[in-house]
């Protein structure tokens, strides 16, 4: 059983926290959020979404010297390490038996504190998840107030999320990045904004993920969020996904602030713990390398 499996049998065994269940679509508990929230149209936000016209090129060599996973070394460590992480999101995302999960199409990932390897973890799964054959990723810089993609894919800072929720004319097409890695489209986190927080937490975000979610049913959309317990935008985010990956550093991050992490994301119905940097058997092992305290 290698360190992810373990991780995540870890999480399964910590208390449970009271959550409502997710209700089912056909006899719902609650009014169907579906019917109830306006369209992104509605909610001001243009999400006519055509083909990313905006081409970057993401530095693949410095990327594969880093040790990310490569979609031209699929038998990697780092590559077996990400497809044992990515198989239960993805199963999520076809269907599972039992309660449904409303948009498992939505990942978010996230820590309790910075430099724990989330956006390492972010790009890695990213990156993986396009060398599916019936999977698109979207990958979009949610860490609104430090930006990590930028430096890790060695692009310049542009246009992103936040410009969409602030200016209701900016079409989503407009900002989002299509890659020279086949299936991986980006969307950055955009121009600083005092109110990021509020923008997050609003109607035209709640907005634009259902778009997101519903559009193209063969996209995986992953987010790349602040840490938990430093800024309020990852407990607003996390209320609106389906699936979250949650990473701690071995021998870094405090008992204490995963509980505590965990605490704020109780009500999302699908979480799994990776651990990050972590040593087994004299060997470094998952999350080892360029960006592993990112």
């Amino acid at each position: 059983m290698n360190l992810i499996e373990k991780a995540a049998q870890h999480l399964e065994g910590l208390p449970k926290t009271d959550s409502a269940p997710v209700p089912s679509t056909s006899t719902p508990s609650t009014p169907d959020l579906l019917t109830v929230w306006p369209s992104a149209a509605q909610a001001g936000v243009v999400t006519s979404e055509a083909p990313a016209s905006i081409q970057v090129e993401i530095d693949l060599q410095k990327l594969s010297s880093a040790g990310f996973v490569m979609p031209d070394a699929p038998r990697s460590m780092i590559a077996e390490e990400f497809r044992v992480l990515k198989r239960p999101l993805l199963a999520n995302v076809a269907g599972r038996p039992g309660a449904p999960i409303r948009h498992p199409n939505l990942i978010m990932v996230t820590s309790a504190m910075p430099k724990e390897g989330k956006s390492f973890t972010a790009l890695n799964l990213a990156m993986s998840i396009a060398m599916e054959l019936e999977r698109t990723v979207l990958l979009v810089d949610a860490d609104v107030a430090q930006p990590s993609l930028p430096t890790l894919l060695g692009l310049a800072p542009r246009k992103g999320l936040l410009d969409v929720l602030e200016d209701k004319s900016l079409p989503l097409s407009e900002v989002l990045l299509r890659t020279n890695v086949d299936k991986l489209n980006l969307l950055m986190a955009g121009t600083p904004q005092a109110r990021a927080t509020e923008l997050l937490a609003s109607q035209a975000m709640a907005s634009l993920l259902e778009e997101m979610a519903e559009r193209y049913p063969d996209r995986i959309v992953i987010f790349d969020s602040p840490p938990l317990l430093v800024t309020t935008e990852a407990r607003a985010l996390a209320t609106q996904m389906g699936q979250i990956v949650f990473v701690v550093r071995a021998e870094h991050t405090l008992q204490s602030a995963v509980k505590e992490a965990l605490g704020t994301i109780a009500a999302c119905p699908v979480k799994y713990m990776v651990l990050n940097q972590s040593r087994s058997l004299g060997q470094t092992a998952y999350g080892y390398g360029y960006g592993y305290d990112r």
